[in-house]
């Protein structure tokens, strides 16, 4: 006995006999957002702008040594104040340090103690805001009561007495940038926390058995990372300032350390000599990094923002 099966109509646009074939490079679920945030990121002509900024000074301060060769350790009192020329290209400074090695070495003592203290304050502010978020009522009140406490003390004015108190180093500015920085990020993830523990798979996880370390690192975390990741590229931002800040107020860290901050200190005593050199450089090199973090960090937002309209 024969059956007869239903004649397959090819699809449209398809040769008779052929028959259509999955598409293997559909993205998983699981890439899509990302791949959402990429696409809107790389569309906004002022994130890839600001993250091309960012990348030179990378270049710059952390590759530039290994291309241009100085001595930024022995001082050389025979060299002062040179004007920029063949041998110096930014000239040198007043104790005879040339001024271009000069400047990539406080680029990257400002850049490795502004992602430091982001970093600390990202982890600190991420732990604090889904903790009091997930716990809610009294432990809630009591954690976010000690945030509105500590951020009605001025920041700089903080920091300038830390800065007096401890002997200033990296280890020691990252630490207390750090740990005055956290609280923003806590009162924004913690308003993100609120809001996700509501939701059906959350309260699935909580019913199933879900204790709370799990609930918090393995759902609410990674739910509010693109808050964090967000509001990290403007945390760099205001350390770079306020390293500026401190290191102006002669508070940095003291030479043959370099940063930034502590150049353009420096040089504003030659203001009225003509020494251009000692004041311009750090002083842009400060406004080019803080502008490239604050663009990412715009189009970061913008980029997760759309993410999260496409997901409701």
């Amino acid at each position: 006995m024969t059956v007869d099966l239903p004649e397959q109509t090819p699809a449209a646009g398809l040769p008779a006999g052929e028959l259509p074939v999955a598409d293997t490079d559909d993205p998983s679920p699981s890439a899509r957002p990302a791949r959402v945030v990429l696409r809107t990121f790389a569309e906004n002509k002022l994130a890839v702008l600001g993250m091309l900024l960012f990348v030179g000074m990378v270049l710059f301060c952390f590759g530039g040594p290994l291309v241009y060769h100085t001595d930024q350790v022995h001082t050389n009192l025979t060299n002062q104040t040179l004007p920029p020329g063949a041998g110096h290209p930014l000239g040198t400074d007043q104790v005879g340090y040339d001024e271009l090695g000069r400047l990539m070495l406080g680029g990257q003592t400002s850049l490795e103690i502004a992602l430091g203290a982001a970093i600390v304050a990202i982890v600190v502010g991420v732990l604090w805001g889904t903790i009091a978020g997930y716990c809610g009522g009294l432990v809630d009140s009591l954690m976010m009561r000690i945030v509105d406490s500590v951020m009605s003390i001025p920041a700089l004015f903080l920091l300038m007495f830390l800065a007096t108190v401890f002997r200033p180093s990296v280890t020691m500015l990252i630490l207390v940038l750090g740990l005055l920085a956290w609280l923003a990020p806590a009162r924004l993830v913690r308003g993100e926390t609120l809001s996700l523990r509501t939701r059906d798979y959350i309260q699935a996880v909580r019913v199933m058995g879900g204790r709370g370390p799990r609930v918090i690192f393995r759902h609410l975390v990674p739910n509010v990372i693109g808050t964090i990741v967000v509001n990290a590229t403007f945390q760099v931002a205001d350390a770079i300032l306020a390293i500026a800040a401190i290191s102006f107020l002669g508070l940095g860290i003291p030479p043959p350390a370099a940063n930034w901050g502590g150049m353009l200190s420096d040089g504003l005593n030659y203001t009225y000599s003509g020494f251009w050199w000692l004041i311009y450089p750090s002083g842009i090199a400060i406004i080019i990094t803080v502008l490239s973090f604050n663009l990412i960090g715009d189009g970061l937002r913008d980029a997760v923002g759309l993410r999260a309209q496409r997901r409701l």
